[in-house]
């Protein structure tokens, strides 16, 4: 259980307040990046599709079940196992910040999706009935989470006894260099807030074995713990700042407080970075890797 450590022993340390406090916190950045992330979501959803695609199918959606997901963002996810459970199923798309829910309602309804409900509620306390739905998922977004092991726990218990729970959760940062290239930039002029072992982030769940030792503390069994390869894409440097801008709340913050002078400094410090990830024709991609798990209930 040594995986565990960083969470067992920021539990003994941190208090009831400082969990709200970081979700208050965490809602207000979310309420705030939500119309950058509605304005990105193709080229997200693209970049991302090898990464969905594992999830669904290892939860298998069946016609006439009922699918959970949590932390759903724009709900893309959910929507993908909305179409598999057809009209006699449903899906709940789920968020902690009220504008990620309305713009999910928004994304079902621009695709006629009439089988999905979208709802404002926390994965640490689900509300919803004991073993009331069939398969869960979650992408990007329990590392994020106070309490995961709460959340996980809770997904558990609204799952179906053989219910599917699939997630996925960033590798080590130096395997994404999408995000490692970016931090190290803002870390370099103290732009970034400093991260603690065992503390929620991108890649709090990147350590060996924590994966499966969350779920496993958890209840969870058959568990299965992989990798996925993929990239994200841009047309251009100017396109890729403008997307990190959009969807990265450290950014987009950092940006709004500098002078003309730091900011231009700034620019030329990220065009440096990922220029090595240019191609001939202008057009950028950029590795990136994400750990994927699914576990039965």
């Amino acid at each position: 259980m040594r995986a565990r450590a960083p969470w067992i022993a920021r539990a003994r340390t941190l208090t009831a307040m400082d969990f709200e406090t970081y979700r208050a916190e965490s809602r207000d950045r979310w309420e705030r990046a939500a119309a950058g992330w509605t304005a990105t979501r193709e080229a997200m959803q693209q970049s991302a599709a090898p990464v969905t695609m594992w999830m669904i199918d290892a939860i298998d959606p069946q016609p006439g079940q009922t699918v959970l997901e949590l932390a759903a963002g724009l709900g893309d996810t959910g929507l993908m196992a909305a179409e598999l459970v057809g009209p006699g199923g449903s899906v709940i798309l789920t968020d902690g910040a009220e504008a990620m829910v309305q713009a999910a309602k928004e994304n079902a309804a621009r695709l006629g999706a009439t089988n999905v409900e979208a709802r404002a509620m926390e994965a640490e306390w689900i509300d919803l009935a004991t073993a009331s739905v069939d398969g869960a998922l979650c992408r990007w977004g329990y590392m994020l989470l106070a309490d995961p092991e709460a959340a996980l726990r809770e997904t558990r218990r609204v799952l179906r006894p053989d219910g599917r729970l699939a997630l996925a959760a960033w590798d080590a940062r130096e395997r994404n260099p999408w995000n490692d290239v970016l931090a190290g930039i803002l870390d370099a002029r103290g732009l970034a807030p400093r991260s603690t072992p065992g503390t929620p982030g991108p890649f709090a769940f990147a350590l060996d074995g924590l994966i499966a030792d969350l779920l496993g503390a958890a209840g969870f069994g058959e568990i299965e713990v992989g990798a996925v390869d993929f990239a994200f894409r841009a047309s251009d440097l100017d396109a890729w700042w403008e997307h990190m801008l959009l969807t990265s709340p450290t950014l987009g913050g950092a940006v709004k407080g500098l002078s003309p002078k730091d900011h231009y400094e700034l620019r030329d410090a990220f065009d440096a970075g990922y220029v090595q990830y240019v191609g001939e024709d202008g057009t950028l991609t950029i590795p990136a890797r994400t750990l994927v798990a699914a576990a039965t209930a």
